[in-house]
């Protein structure tokens, strides 16, 4: 009985250590990321892709400094050694719309070692419209639907879009004193938004680009032409009246726009439910007792988005998928 079980416990062992020897034999391939911030998301995404022979360790572009950012990832000794076991992951900022317009724009859209967002940057897919009610359930732990998220973040881009084209026509040419990225995140902010009229904020909002899209039609007519045969090459690269919030700023969609959006909405859903525990309660200790295991269990709207995953049903999501699928299967 004795030796059997010691034979077993061999074999367990034994087994163990093979899978293990098997794990450090995997391939390694490092990528290299611009910031602490990326770490998580990049993480995620090649979670899916890790077998039993590749693996990828995410990193910062160095250990002996701090710096950070796209420049630090492609502009060192690491971009002339990207390659099969070593990667660049970054945000595509306008870099991707600008296609090899500019030598970063060109490093970035061909080479085949360097895995852009294609959205401006990771906030973009954090404020993904298919995912906003999730992450307010999340938040709040109440799935009344107050508003049509997804529709109004639709109705924010159509808006949008077309001062956007004009923000991309200056931006390539260069001339961002005449209409900088700053000045056009200014027209596409949102002010104050009420649940009980979303809406309202969004005209606001209308108002403002309009002024300033006859303003610049006026002021710089040669631009009109060009800026209508930039609406075919943006549909072709993904960009369209409906889903432009996946690449203005990111910083800009994630603070003036969906924290402006979400933040009352989540209010009056917080609001909601600690009024139905104060009906529902029979007395006032359970009462007290309730709301103060809601509250405990209740997160800010920010901290869900900056760690939710529901973005992955986005196409752009998927297209950064795509572009890692392939690159697996060129190195195998």
């Amino acid at each position: 009985m004795g030796k059997r079980l010691s034979d077993s416990l061999s074999s367990l062992y034994l087994g163990a250590a093979n899978k293990l020897k098997s794990k450090k034999a995997r391939r390694k391939i490092v990528a290299y990321v611009e910031s602490y911030d990326d770490v998580a998301f990049w993480r995620s995404m090649f979670d899916d892709f890790e077998d039993d022979t590749c693996y990828f360790e995410v990193m910062l572009p160095s250990k002996k400094t701090l710096c950070k950012g796209k420049k630090s990832v492609l502009m060192n000794n690491l971009g002339s050694r990207l390659g099969q076991d070593m990667v660049a992951c970054v945000d595509s900022d306008y870099d991707y719309l600008l296609q090899g317009t500019t030598s970063t724009s060109r490093q970035i859209n061909e080479s085949r070692y360097v895995f852009q967002t294609y959205a401006y940057a990771i906030e973009n897919f954090q404020c993904y419209a298919g995912s906003l009610h999730e992450a307010c359930v999340l938040a709040t732990m109440n799935d009344h639907k107050l508003v049509d998220l997804e529709g109004f973040m639709t109705y924010y881009s159509q808006i949008a879009y077309p001062l956007f084209l004009w923000s991309i026509w200056f931006y390539r040419k260069g001339r961002l004193s005449e209409f900088s990225m700053t000045e056009f995140c200014s027209y596409v902010r949102l002010d104050h938004v009420k649940v009980s009229a979303p809406e309202e904020a969004l005209l606001q909002m209308d108002r403002r680009v309009r002024n300033k899209l006859n303003y610049l039609a006026k002021r710089y007519p040669e631009a009109l032409e060009e800026i209508e045969r930039m609406k075919s090459e943006f549909e072709y690269l993904g960009v369209t009246p409906e889903n432009t919030y996946m690449f203005i700023q990111g910083h800009h969609i994630m603070e003036s726009v969906t924290m402006k959006l979400l933040t009352p909405v989540c209010s009056a859903l917080r609001r909601e439910r600690e009024e139905e525990i104060k009906r529902l309660a029979n007395h006032h200790l359970q009462y007290k007792n309730e709301l103060a295991g809601y509250e405990h269990r209740v997160l800010g709207i920010d901290v869900v988005l900056s760690k939710h995953t529901g973005y992955k049903d986005s196409p752009l999501y998927q297209k950064v998928e795509n572009d890692i699928r392939e690159f697996l299967k060129r190195i195998k």
